[in-house]
């Protein structure tokens, strides 16, 4: 089985280096914003000392001179623009760079409130993410998501809810401990596409709408026309303004016309392309610095391939360019504005046909580039939660299905240094580990341990852990089943539709064609009487463990734990204790113990919280 490997990219602890970064920027950031406010003030002086310099020369009929200041004063009145414009732009950069640090201190501090829960991703039937947190509050999406765009996200919640093959994961790993050490890159990823907040829309939607016939395909004659009513509109505004009557502007019922004809088609440009501008600007920022490295991971390697692959042009430029058009449209936003360029220019017709034209380009369309970059979002999380977390280790992924060996594991989402680390394993088909415990010993905690770092090993994320190996396996969870009032569904009932799931995820036909399984079942058929509660699950063992398929049952019935008796090279038991202190108190140590826990706590939790037994 292949080693795992601790990574420790950084010299210093990550929140030292997050807490330097952040004083560093919030410096920087006070830096512009004192530049912003000087070039501000040297605006307002040029344009009040230019026009009254104006004003002085009219009054003392210098006509020609005063024209002059007005137009040196119009170029430099435009340099102070574009370069507070900049200045700007570098106050706000150094501000989210500021954000990102502070960000990854509360996530090191466990304060996940304040970030995306990805309640879009949760299937309560999902096989395993409702019962693990990986979405909603306090969940791992929170934990591992820095992705700046919606299909960053998609790809990131995709490696969470489905395993992916040990080749794949493995080259996620490999480009995650590339980009992992350079945390400064890391971040200028984040920041630069948080610049443009615009980005709900799906740009998938947008792709497969460019794939629509062309707007000017079979109309040969337009293009002609466009060009030459501008011109002839533009003449007939020059000759009204002569004294050559209204007459000419009869030419422009004919724009008018044109622009009334396609107004529908105009419309739709318009939303679909200015809907798409910033998630087009933050991507081509984004691309442009990861097409400026040199990478050497296989699976960056091969995103650098395909983000070159549209006839040598660099995808960063492509979009750069589509983002520009998608800028032509945005004049709409002022009606008034957007009337006088339609009615004289035509504008938008025009820039429908940038638009298209731009299109042929990419005879394969624009989802390969989307897709690239929404890989390389997902990455960039990886790598982060890599950076943040040095301790953690890359866990081993072998062929092996069925197989969890982990040294020192603890829960993902308990910080702190909260956690008690556990040791575990487990290898091969139709094994089945029996978790008993007294109350709040533990064991609902470690099968989602269990659970939860299997998710991350094969989604390409660090483990907390010492080491850690895996081999193919689909989780499958049974651990929160609630009623359902709507479906007349009680909470027991529900419980058996999840095992009857997991009965039909294993059966030989579903294995056959899908990964075996490994499930995670919490207190099992807790609805019923104990008799049946016994005969149920004793029932559900020797039925799995003929099937490729291997787990977790924790249960209070001592009875099932007499399986290792009976089956002693398939069952195997394990236990959370408890220990009564002198004082009357309960104490947890929350290790896993080989063999039948034999103390359990009920009574004492019970006199703790008021109860009088009755044979007290």
């Amino acid at each position: 089985m292949p080693d795992s490997a601790t990574f420790r990219p950084l010299t210093v602890p990550p929140a030292e280096l997050f807490q330097e970064n952040l004083a560093h920027y919030t410096g920087r950031e006070n830096y512009f914003a004192g530049r912003h406010r000087v070039v501000a003030l040297v605006r307002l002086l040029v344009f009040g000392g230019a026009a009254a310099g104006a004003w002085a020369l009219f009054s003392q009929g210098q006509i020609a001179a005063g024209f002059g200041v007005i137009g040196v004063a119009y170029l430099v009145f435009l340099g102070l623009v574009r370069w507070h414009t900049r200045v700007g732009y570098q106050r706000e950069h150094q501000r989210l760079l500021a954000q990102l640090n502070q960000d990854e201190l509360t996530r090191l501090e466990g304060q996940l409130a304040g970030f995306d829960p990805g309640l879009r991703y949760l299937d309560t039937q999902h096989a395993y993410a409702a019962d693990l947190d990986v979405f909603g509050s306090h969940s791992l999406f929170q934990l591992l998501n820095r992705s700046t765009s919606r299909l960053g996200q998609d790809w990131l919640a995709g490696w969470l809810l489905a395993p992916g093959p040990v080749a794949a994961v493995q080259e996620r790993q490999q480009a995650a401990a590339e980009l992992a050490p350079d945390v400064a890159w890391q971040q200028e990823w984040q920041a630069r596409a948080r610049h443009y907040p615009r980005q709900e829309s799906d740009p998938r939607g947008f792709a497969a709408w460019l794939r629509l016939p062309d707007f000017f395909a079979g109309k040969g004659w337009l293009l002609p026309l466009m060009a030459l009513l501008p011109v002839v509109g533009v003449g007939a505004i020059v000759a009204a303004l002569n004294g050559y009557g209204t007459w000419p502007l009869v030419v422009l019922l004919l724009t008018s016309a044109l622009n009334a004809r396609f107004s529908v088609l105009r419309a739709e440009y318009y939303q679909h392309v200015t809907a798409m501008r910033d998630a087009l600007r933050a991507a081509h920022d984004q691309l442009a610095l990861f097409e400026a490295g040199q990478w050497q991971s296989p699976a960056l390697r091969r995103l650098h391939r395909t983000l070159h692959a549209t006839g040598g042009v660099a995808a960063a430029r492509l979009l750069e360019q589509l983002a520009g058009v998608a800028g032509w449209f945005s004049a709409r936003q002022n009606p008034a504005v957007a009337g006088l360029l339609n009615t004289v220019l035509l504008w938008d017709l025009w820039g429908m046909w940038q638009l298209e034209r731009w299109k042929r380009r990419l005879p394969d369309g624009l989802e390969p580039l989307l897709e690239a970059a929404a890989e390389l979002d997902a990455l960039v999380s990886l790598a982060a939660f890599r950076a943040a977390n040095p301790t953690f280790v890359q866990p081993a992924l072998t062929e092996t299905p069925l197989t969890v060996v982990a040294e020192a594991m603890g829960h993902p989402l308990l910080f702190g240094g909260t956690g008690v680390r556990n040791t575990f394993r487990t290898e091969g088909a139709g094994q089945t580990v029996v978790v008993t415990g007294s109350n709040m010993a533990g064991k609902s905690t470690f099968l989602r341990t269990v659970g939860l770092n299997l998710v991350l090993a094969q989604a390409g994320a660090v483990v907390p852990a010492a080491a850690f190996a895996c081999g193919p396996a689909q989780v499958y969870t049974a651990m929160r089943t609630n009623d359902n009032l709507a479906e007349s569904t009680s909470s027991f009932y529900a419980e058996l539709k999840r095992l009857r799931l997991l009965l039909d995820l294993t059966t030989p036909e579903a294995t056959a064609s899908a990964l075996p399984v490994f499930y995670l079942l919490d207190e099992i058929l807790k609805g019923t009487n104990s008799q049946d509660r016994h005969r149920g699950a004793r029932a559900l063992v020797h039925q799995l463990r003929q099937r490729a398929a291997s787990g977790l049952i924790s249960t209070h019935d001592l009875e099932l734990a007499a399986l290792e008796q009976e089956l002693p090279e398939q069952v195997r038991n394990v236990s959370f204790n408890s220990f009564l202190n002198p004082d009357g108190t309960l104490h947890f140590d929350y290790h896993l113990t080989p063999g039948v826990c034999r103390s359990f706590n009920a009574s004492q939790l019970m006199r703790l919280m008021g109860i009088v037994l009755s044979d007290e």
